[in-house]
């Protein structure tokens, strides 16, 4: 079969026709996440289908399988794995929606909107534990390695983000450490695992987690340059939700460090106070900074080195729908 995405050109990705190679699987995975989500106790099932049925990408699962099917195909490890990795994901949209005080989660009321803080945080820690009762199934010490250094990677992300909520004077590095681990690590697990699973070689594996890597990064710098770009419809959340929380993000690092003495003090003042009132001065120095511009830069070089990673993979339309994922991660805007 020959992909739809060789003829795509570069400027039009078509994310639903990466999808498609991976349908079958997808819908294994999800009749497993619906399975696992089935407990005798009734808000578990309730909240819990709720948030994985809540839109989504599931584009930590696409990575895994797509990478287990360009490393020859997939197996029922696999499978696990990719719901194992959507049940974390899920977990921690759960708590940060709880720590950030969200109420929209893409475009919908936030679970913690609905059954409040401490229902949320119980249910994200159900399926936490959900994630490693499941993972254990594959029999595989290395994949258990893997998965409990990358939760405990996140939960530090997490709270290095804490540490740098209301603090103007967070650096770019600084800034970058926490969506290493906090966003990119969980991507970087899909592919490392999907390569572990697959018993390539030691070399395969670090360059299918270095792709992994570079795209989480990518993928983040994009949603946060999307919070001063994006419309709220095609956000699915609160335009300056970030201000709001006080989250010193790059575009408004590079527009401190590039703006006037009089509009530094603007958003110094609003990332300290959490102000969303200020999001519209904010906006527009944002604008002037050119500070969107160089976030999608940064964020265009993380993508090329994802897809540069991929050289060590045989060309086949997987491989493709790897790449394209990169390029789609930097262009889209939702």
């Amino acid at each position: 079969m020959v992909s739809q995405l060789y003829s795509a050109p570069a400027s039009i990705i078509n994310f639903d026709s990466i999808k498609d190679l991976t349908t079958t699987e997808t819908k294994a995975v999800d009749q497993l996440i619906i399975d696992e989500l089935s407990s005798d106790v009734v808000l578990i099932n309730q909240m819990g289908h709720y948030i994985v049925g809540n839109g989504g990408k599931r584009l930590r699962p696409m990575l895994l399988l797509l990478a287990a099917k360009a490393l020859g195909g997939t197996t029922s490890s696999h499978l696990i794995l990719a719901a194992v990795i959507e049940f974390i994901h899920t977990a921690t949209l759960l708590h940060d929606d709880v720590v950030d005080e969200s109420e929209l989660r893409r475009g919908k009321e936030s679970a913690n909107a609905v059954w409040g803080n401490a229902a949320s945080v119980l249910v994200g820690d159900y399926l936490y534990s959900k994630a490693f009762e499941m993972m254990v199934r594959t029999g595989n010490m290395r994949v258990m390695e893997i998965l409990s250094k990358t939760t405990t990677a996140i939960a530090e992300g997490e709270v290095l983000q804490l540490l740098n909520c209301n603090n103007p004077e967070t650096t770019e590095q600084k800034y970058l450490e926490v969506i290493a681990r906090k966003t990119a690590i969980l991507f970087s697990a899909a592919t490392r695992l999907s390569a572990v699973i697959s018993g390539v070689s030691a070399k395969i594996e670090e360059s299918l987690a270095e792709y992994g890597q570079h795209l989480g990064i990518a993928f983040q710098l994009i949603d946060d340059a999307l919070d001063y770009k994006a419309s709220q419809e095609d956000l699915g959340k609160n335009l300056g939700d970030d201000l709001a929380e006080g989250k010193p993000t790059l575009p408004l690092i590079h527009a401190i460090q590039k703006g006037s003495a009089s509009e530094a003090k603007v958003i110094i003042d609003a990332i300290k106070h959490g102000d969303r009132d200020a999001f519209n001065a904010v906006y527009e120095i944002v604008q002037r900074t050119q500070a969107i511009t160089y976030t999608e830069q940064r964020a265009d070089e993380e993508a090329e080195k994802a897809i540069k990673a991929l050289d060590v993979l045989e060309e086949s339309e997987y491989k493709e729908a790897l790449v394209m994922l990169a390029k789609f991660s930097v262009q889209r805007n939702y």
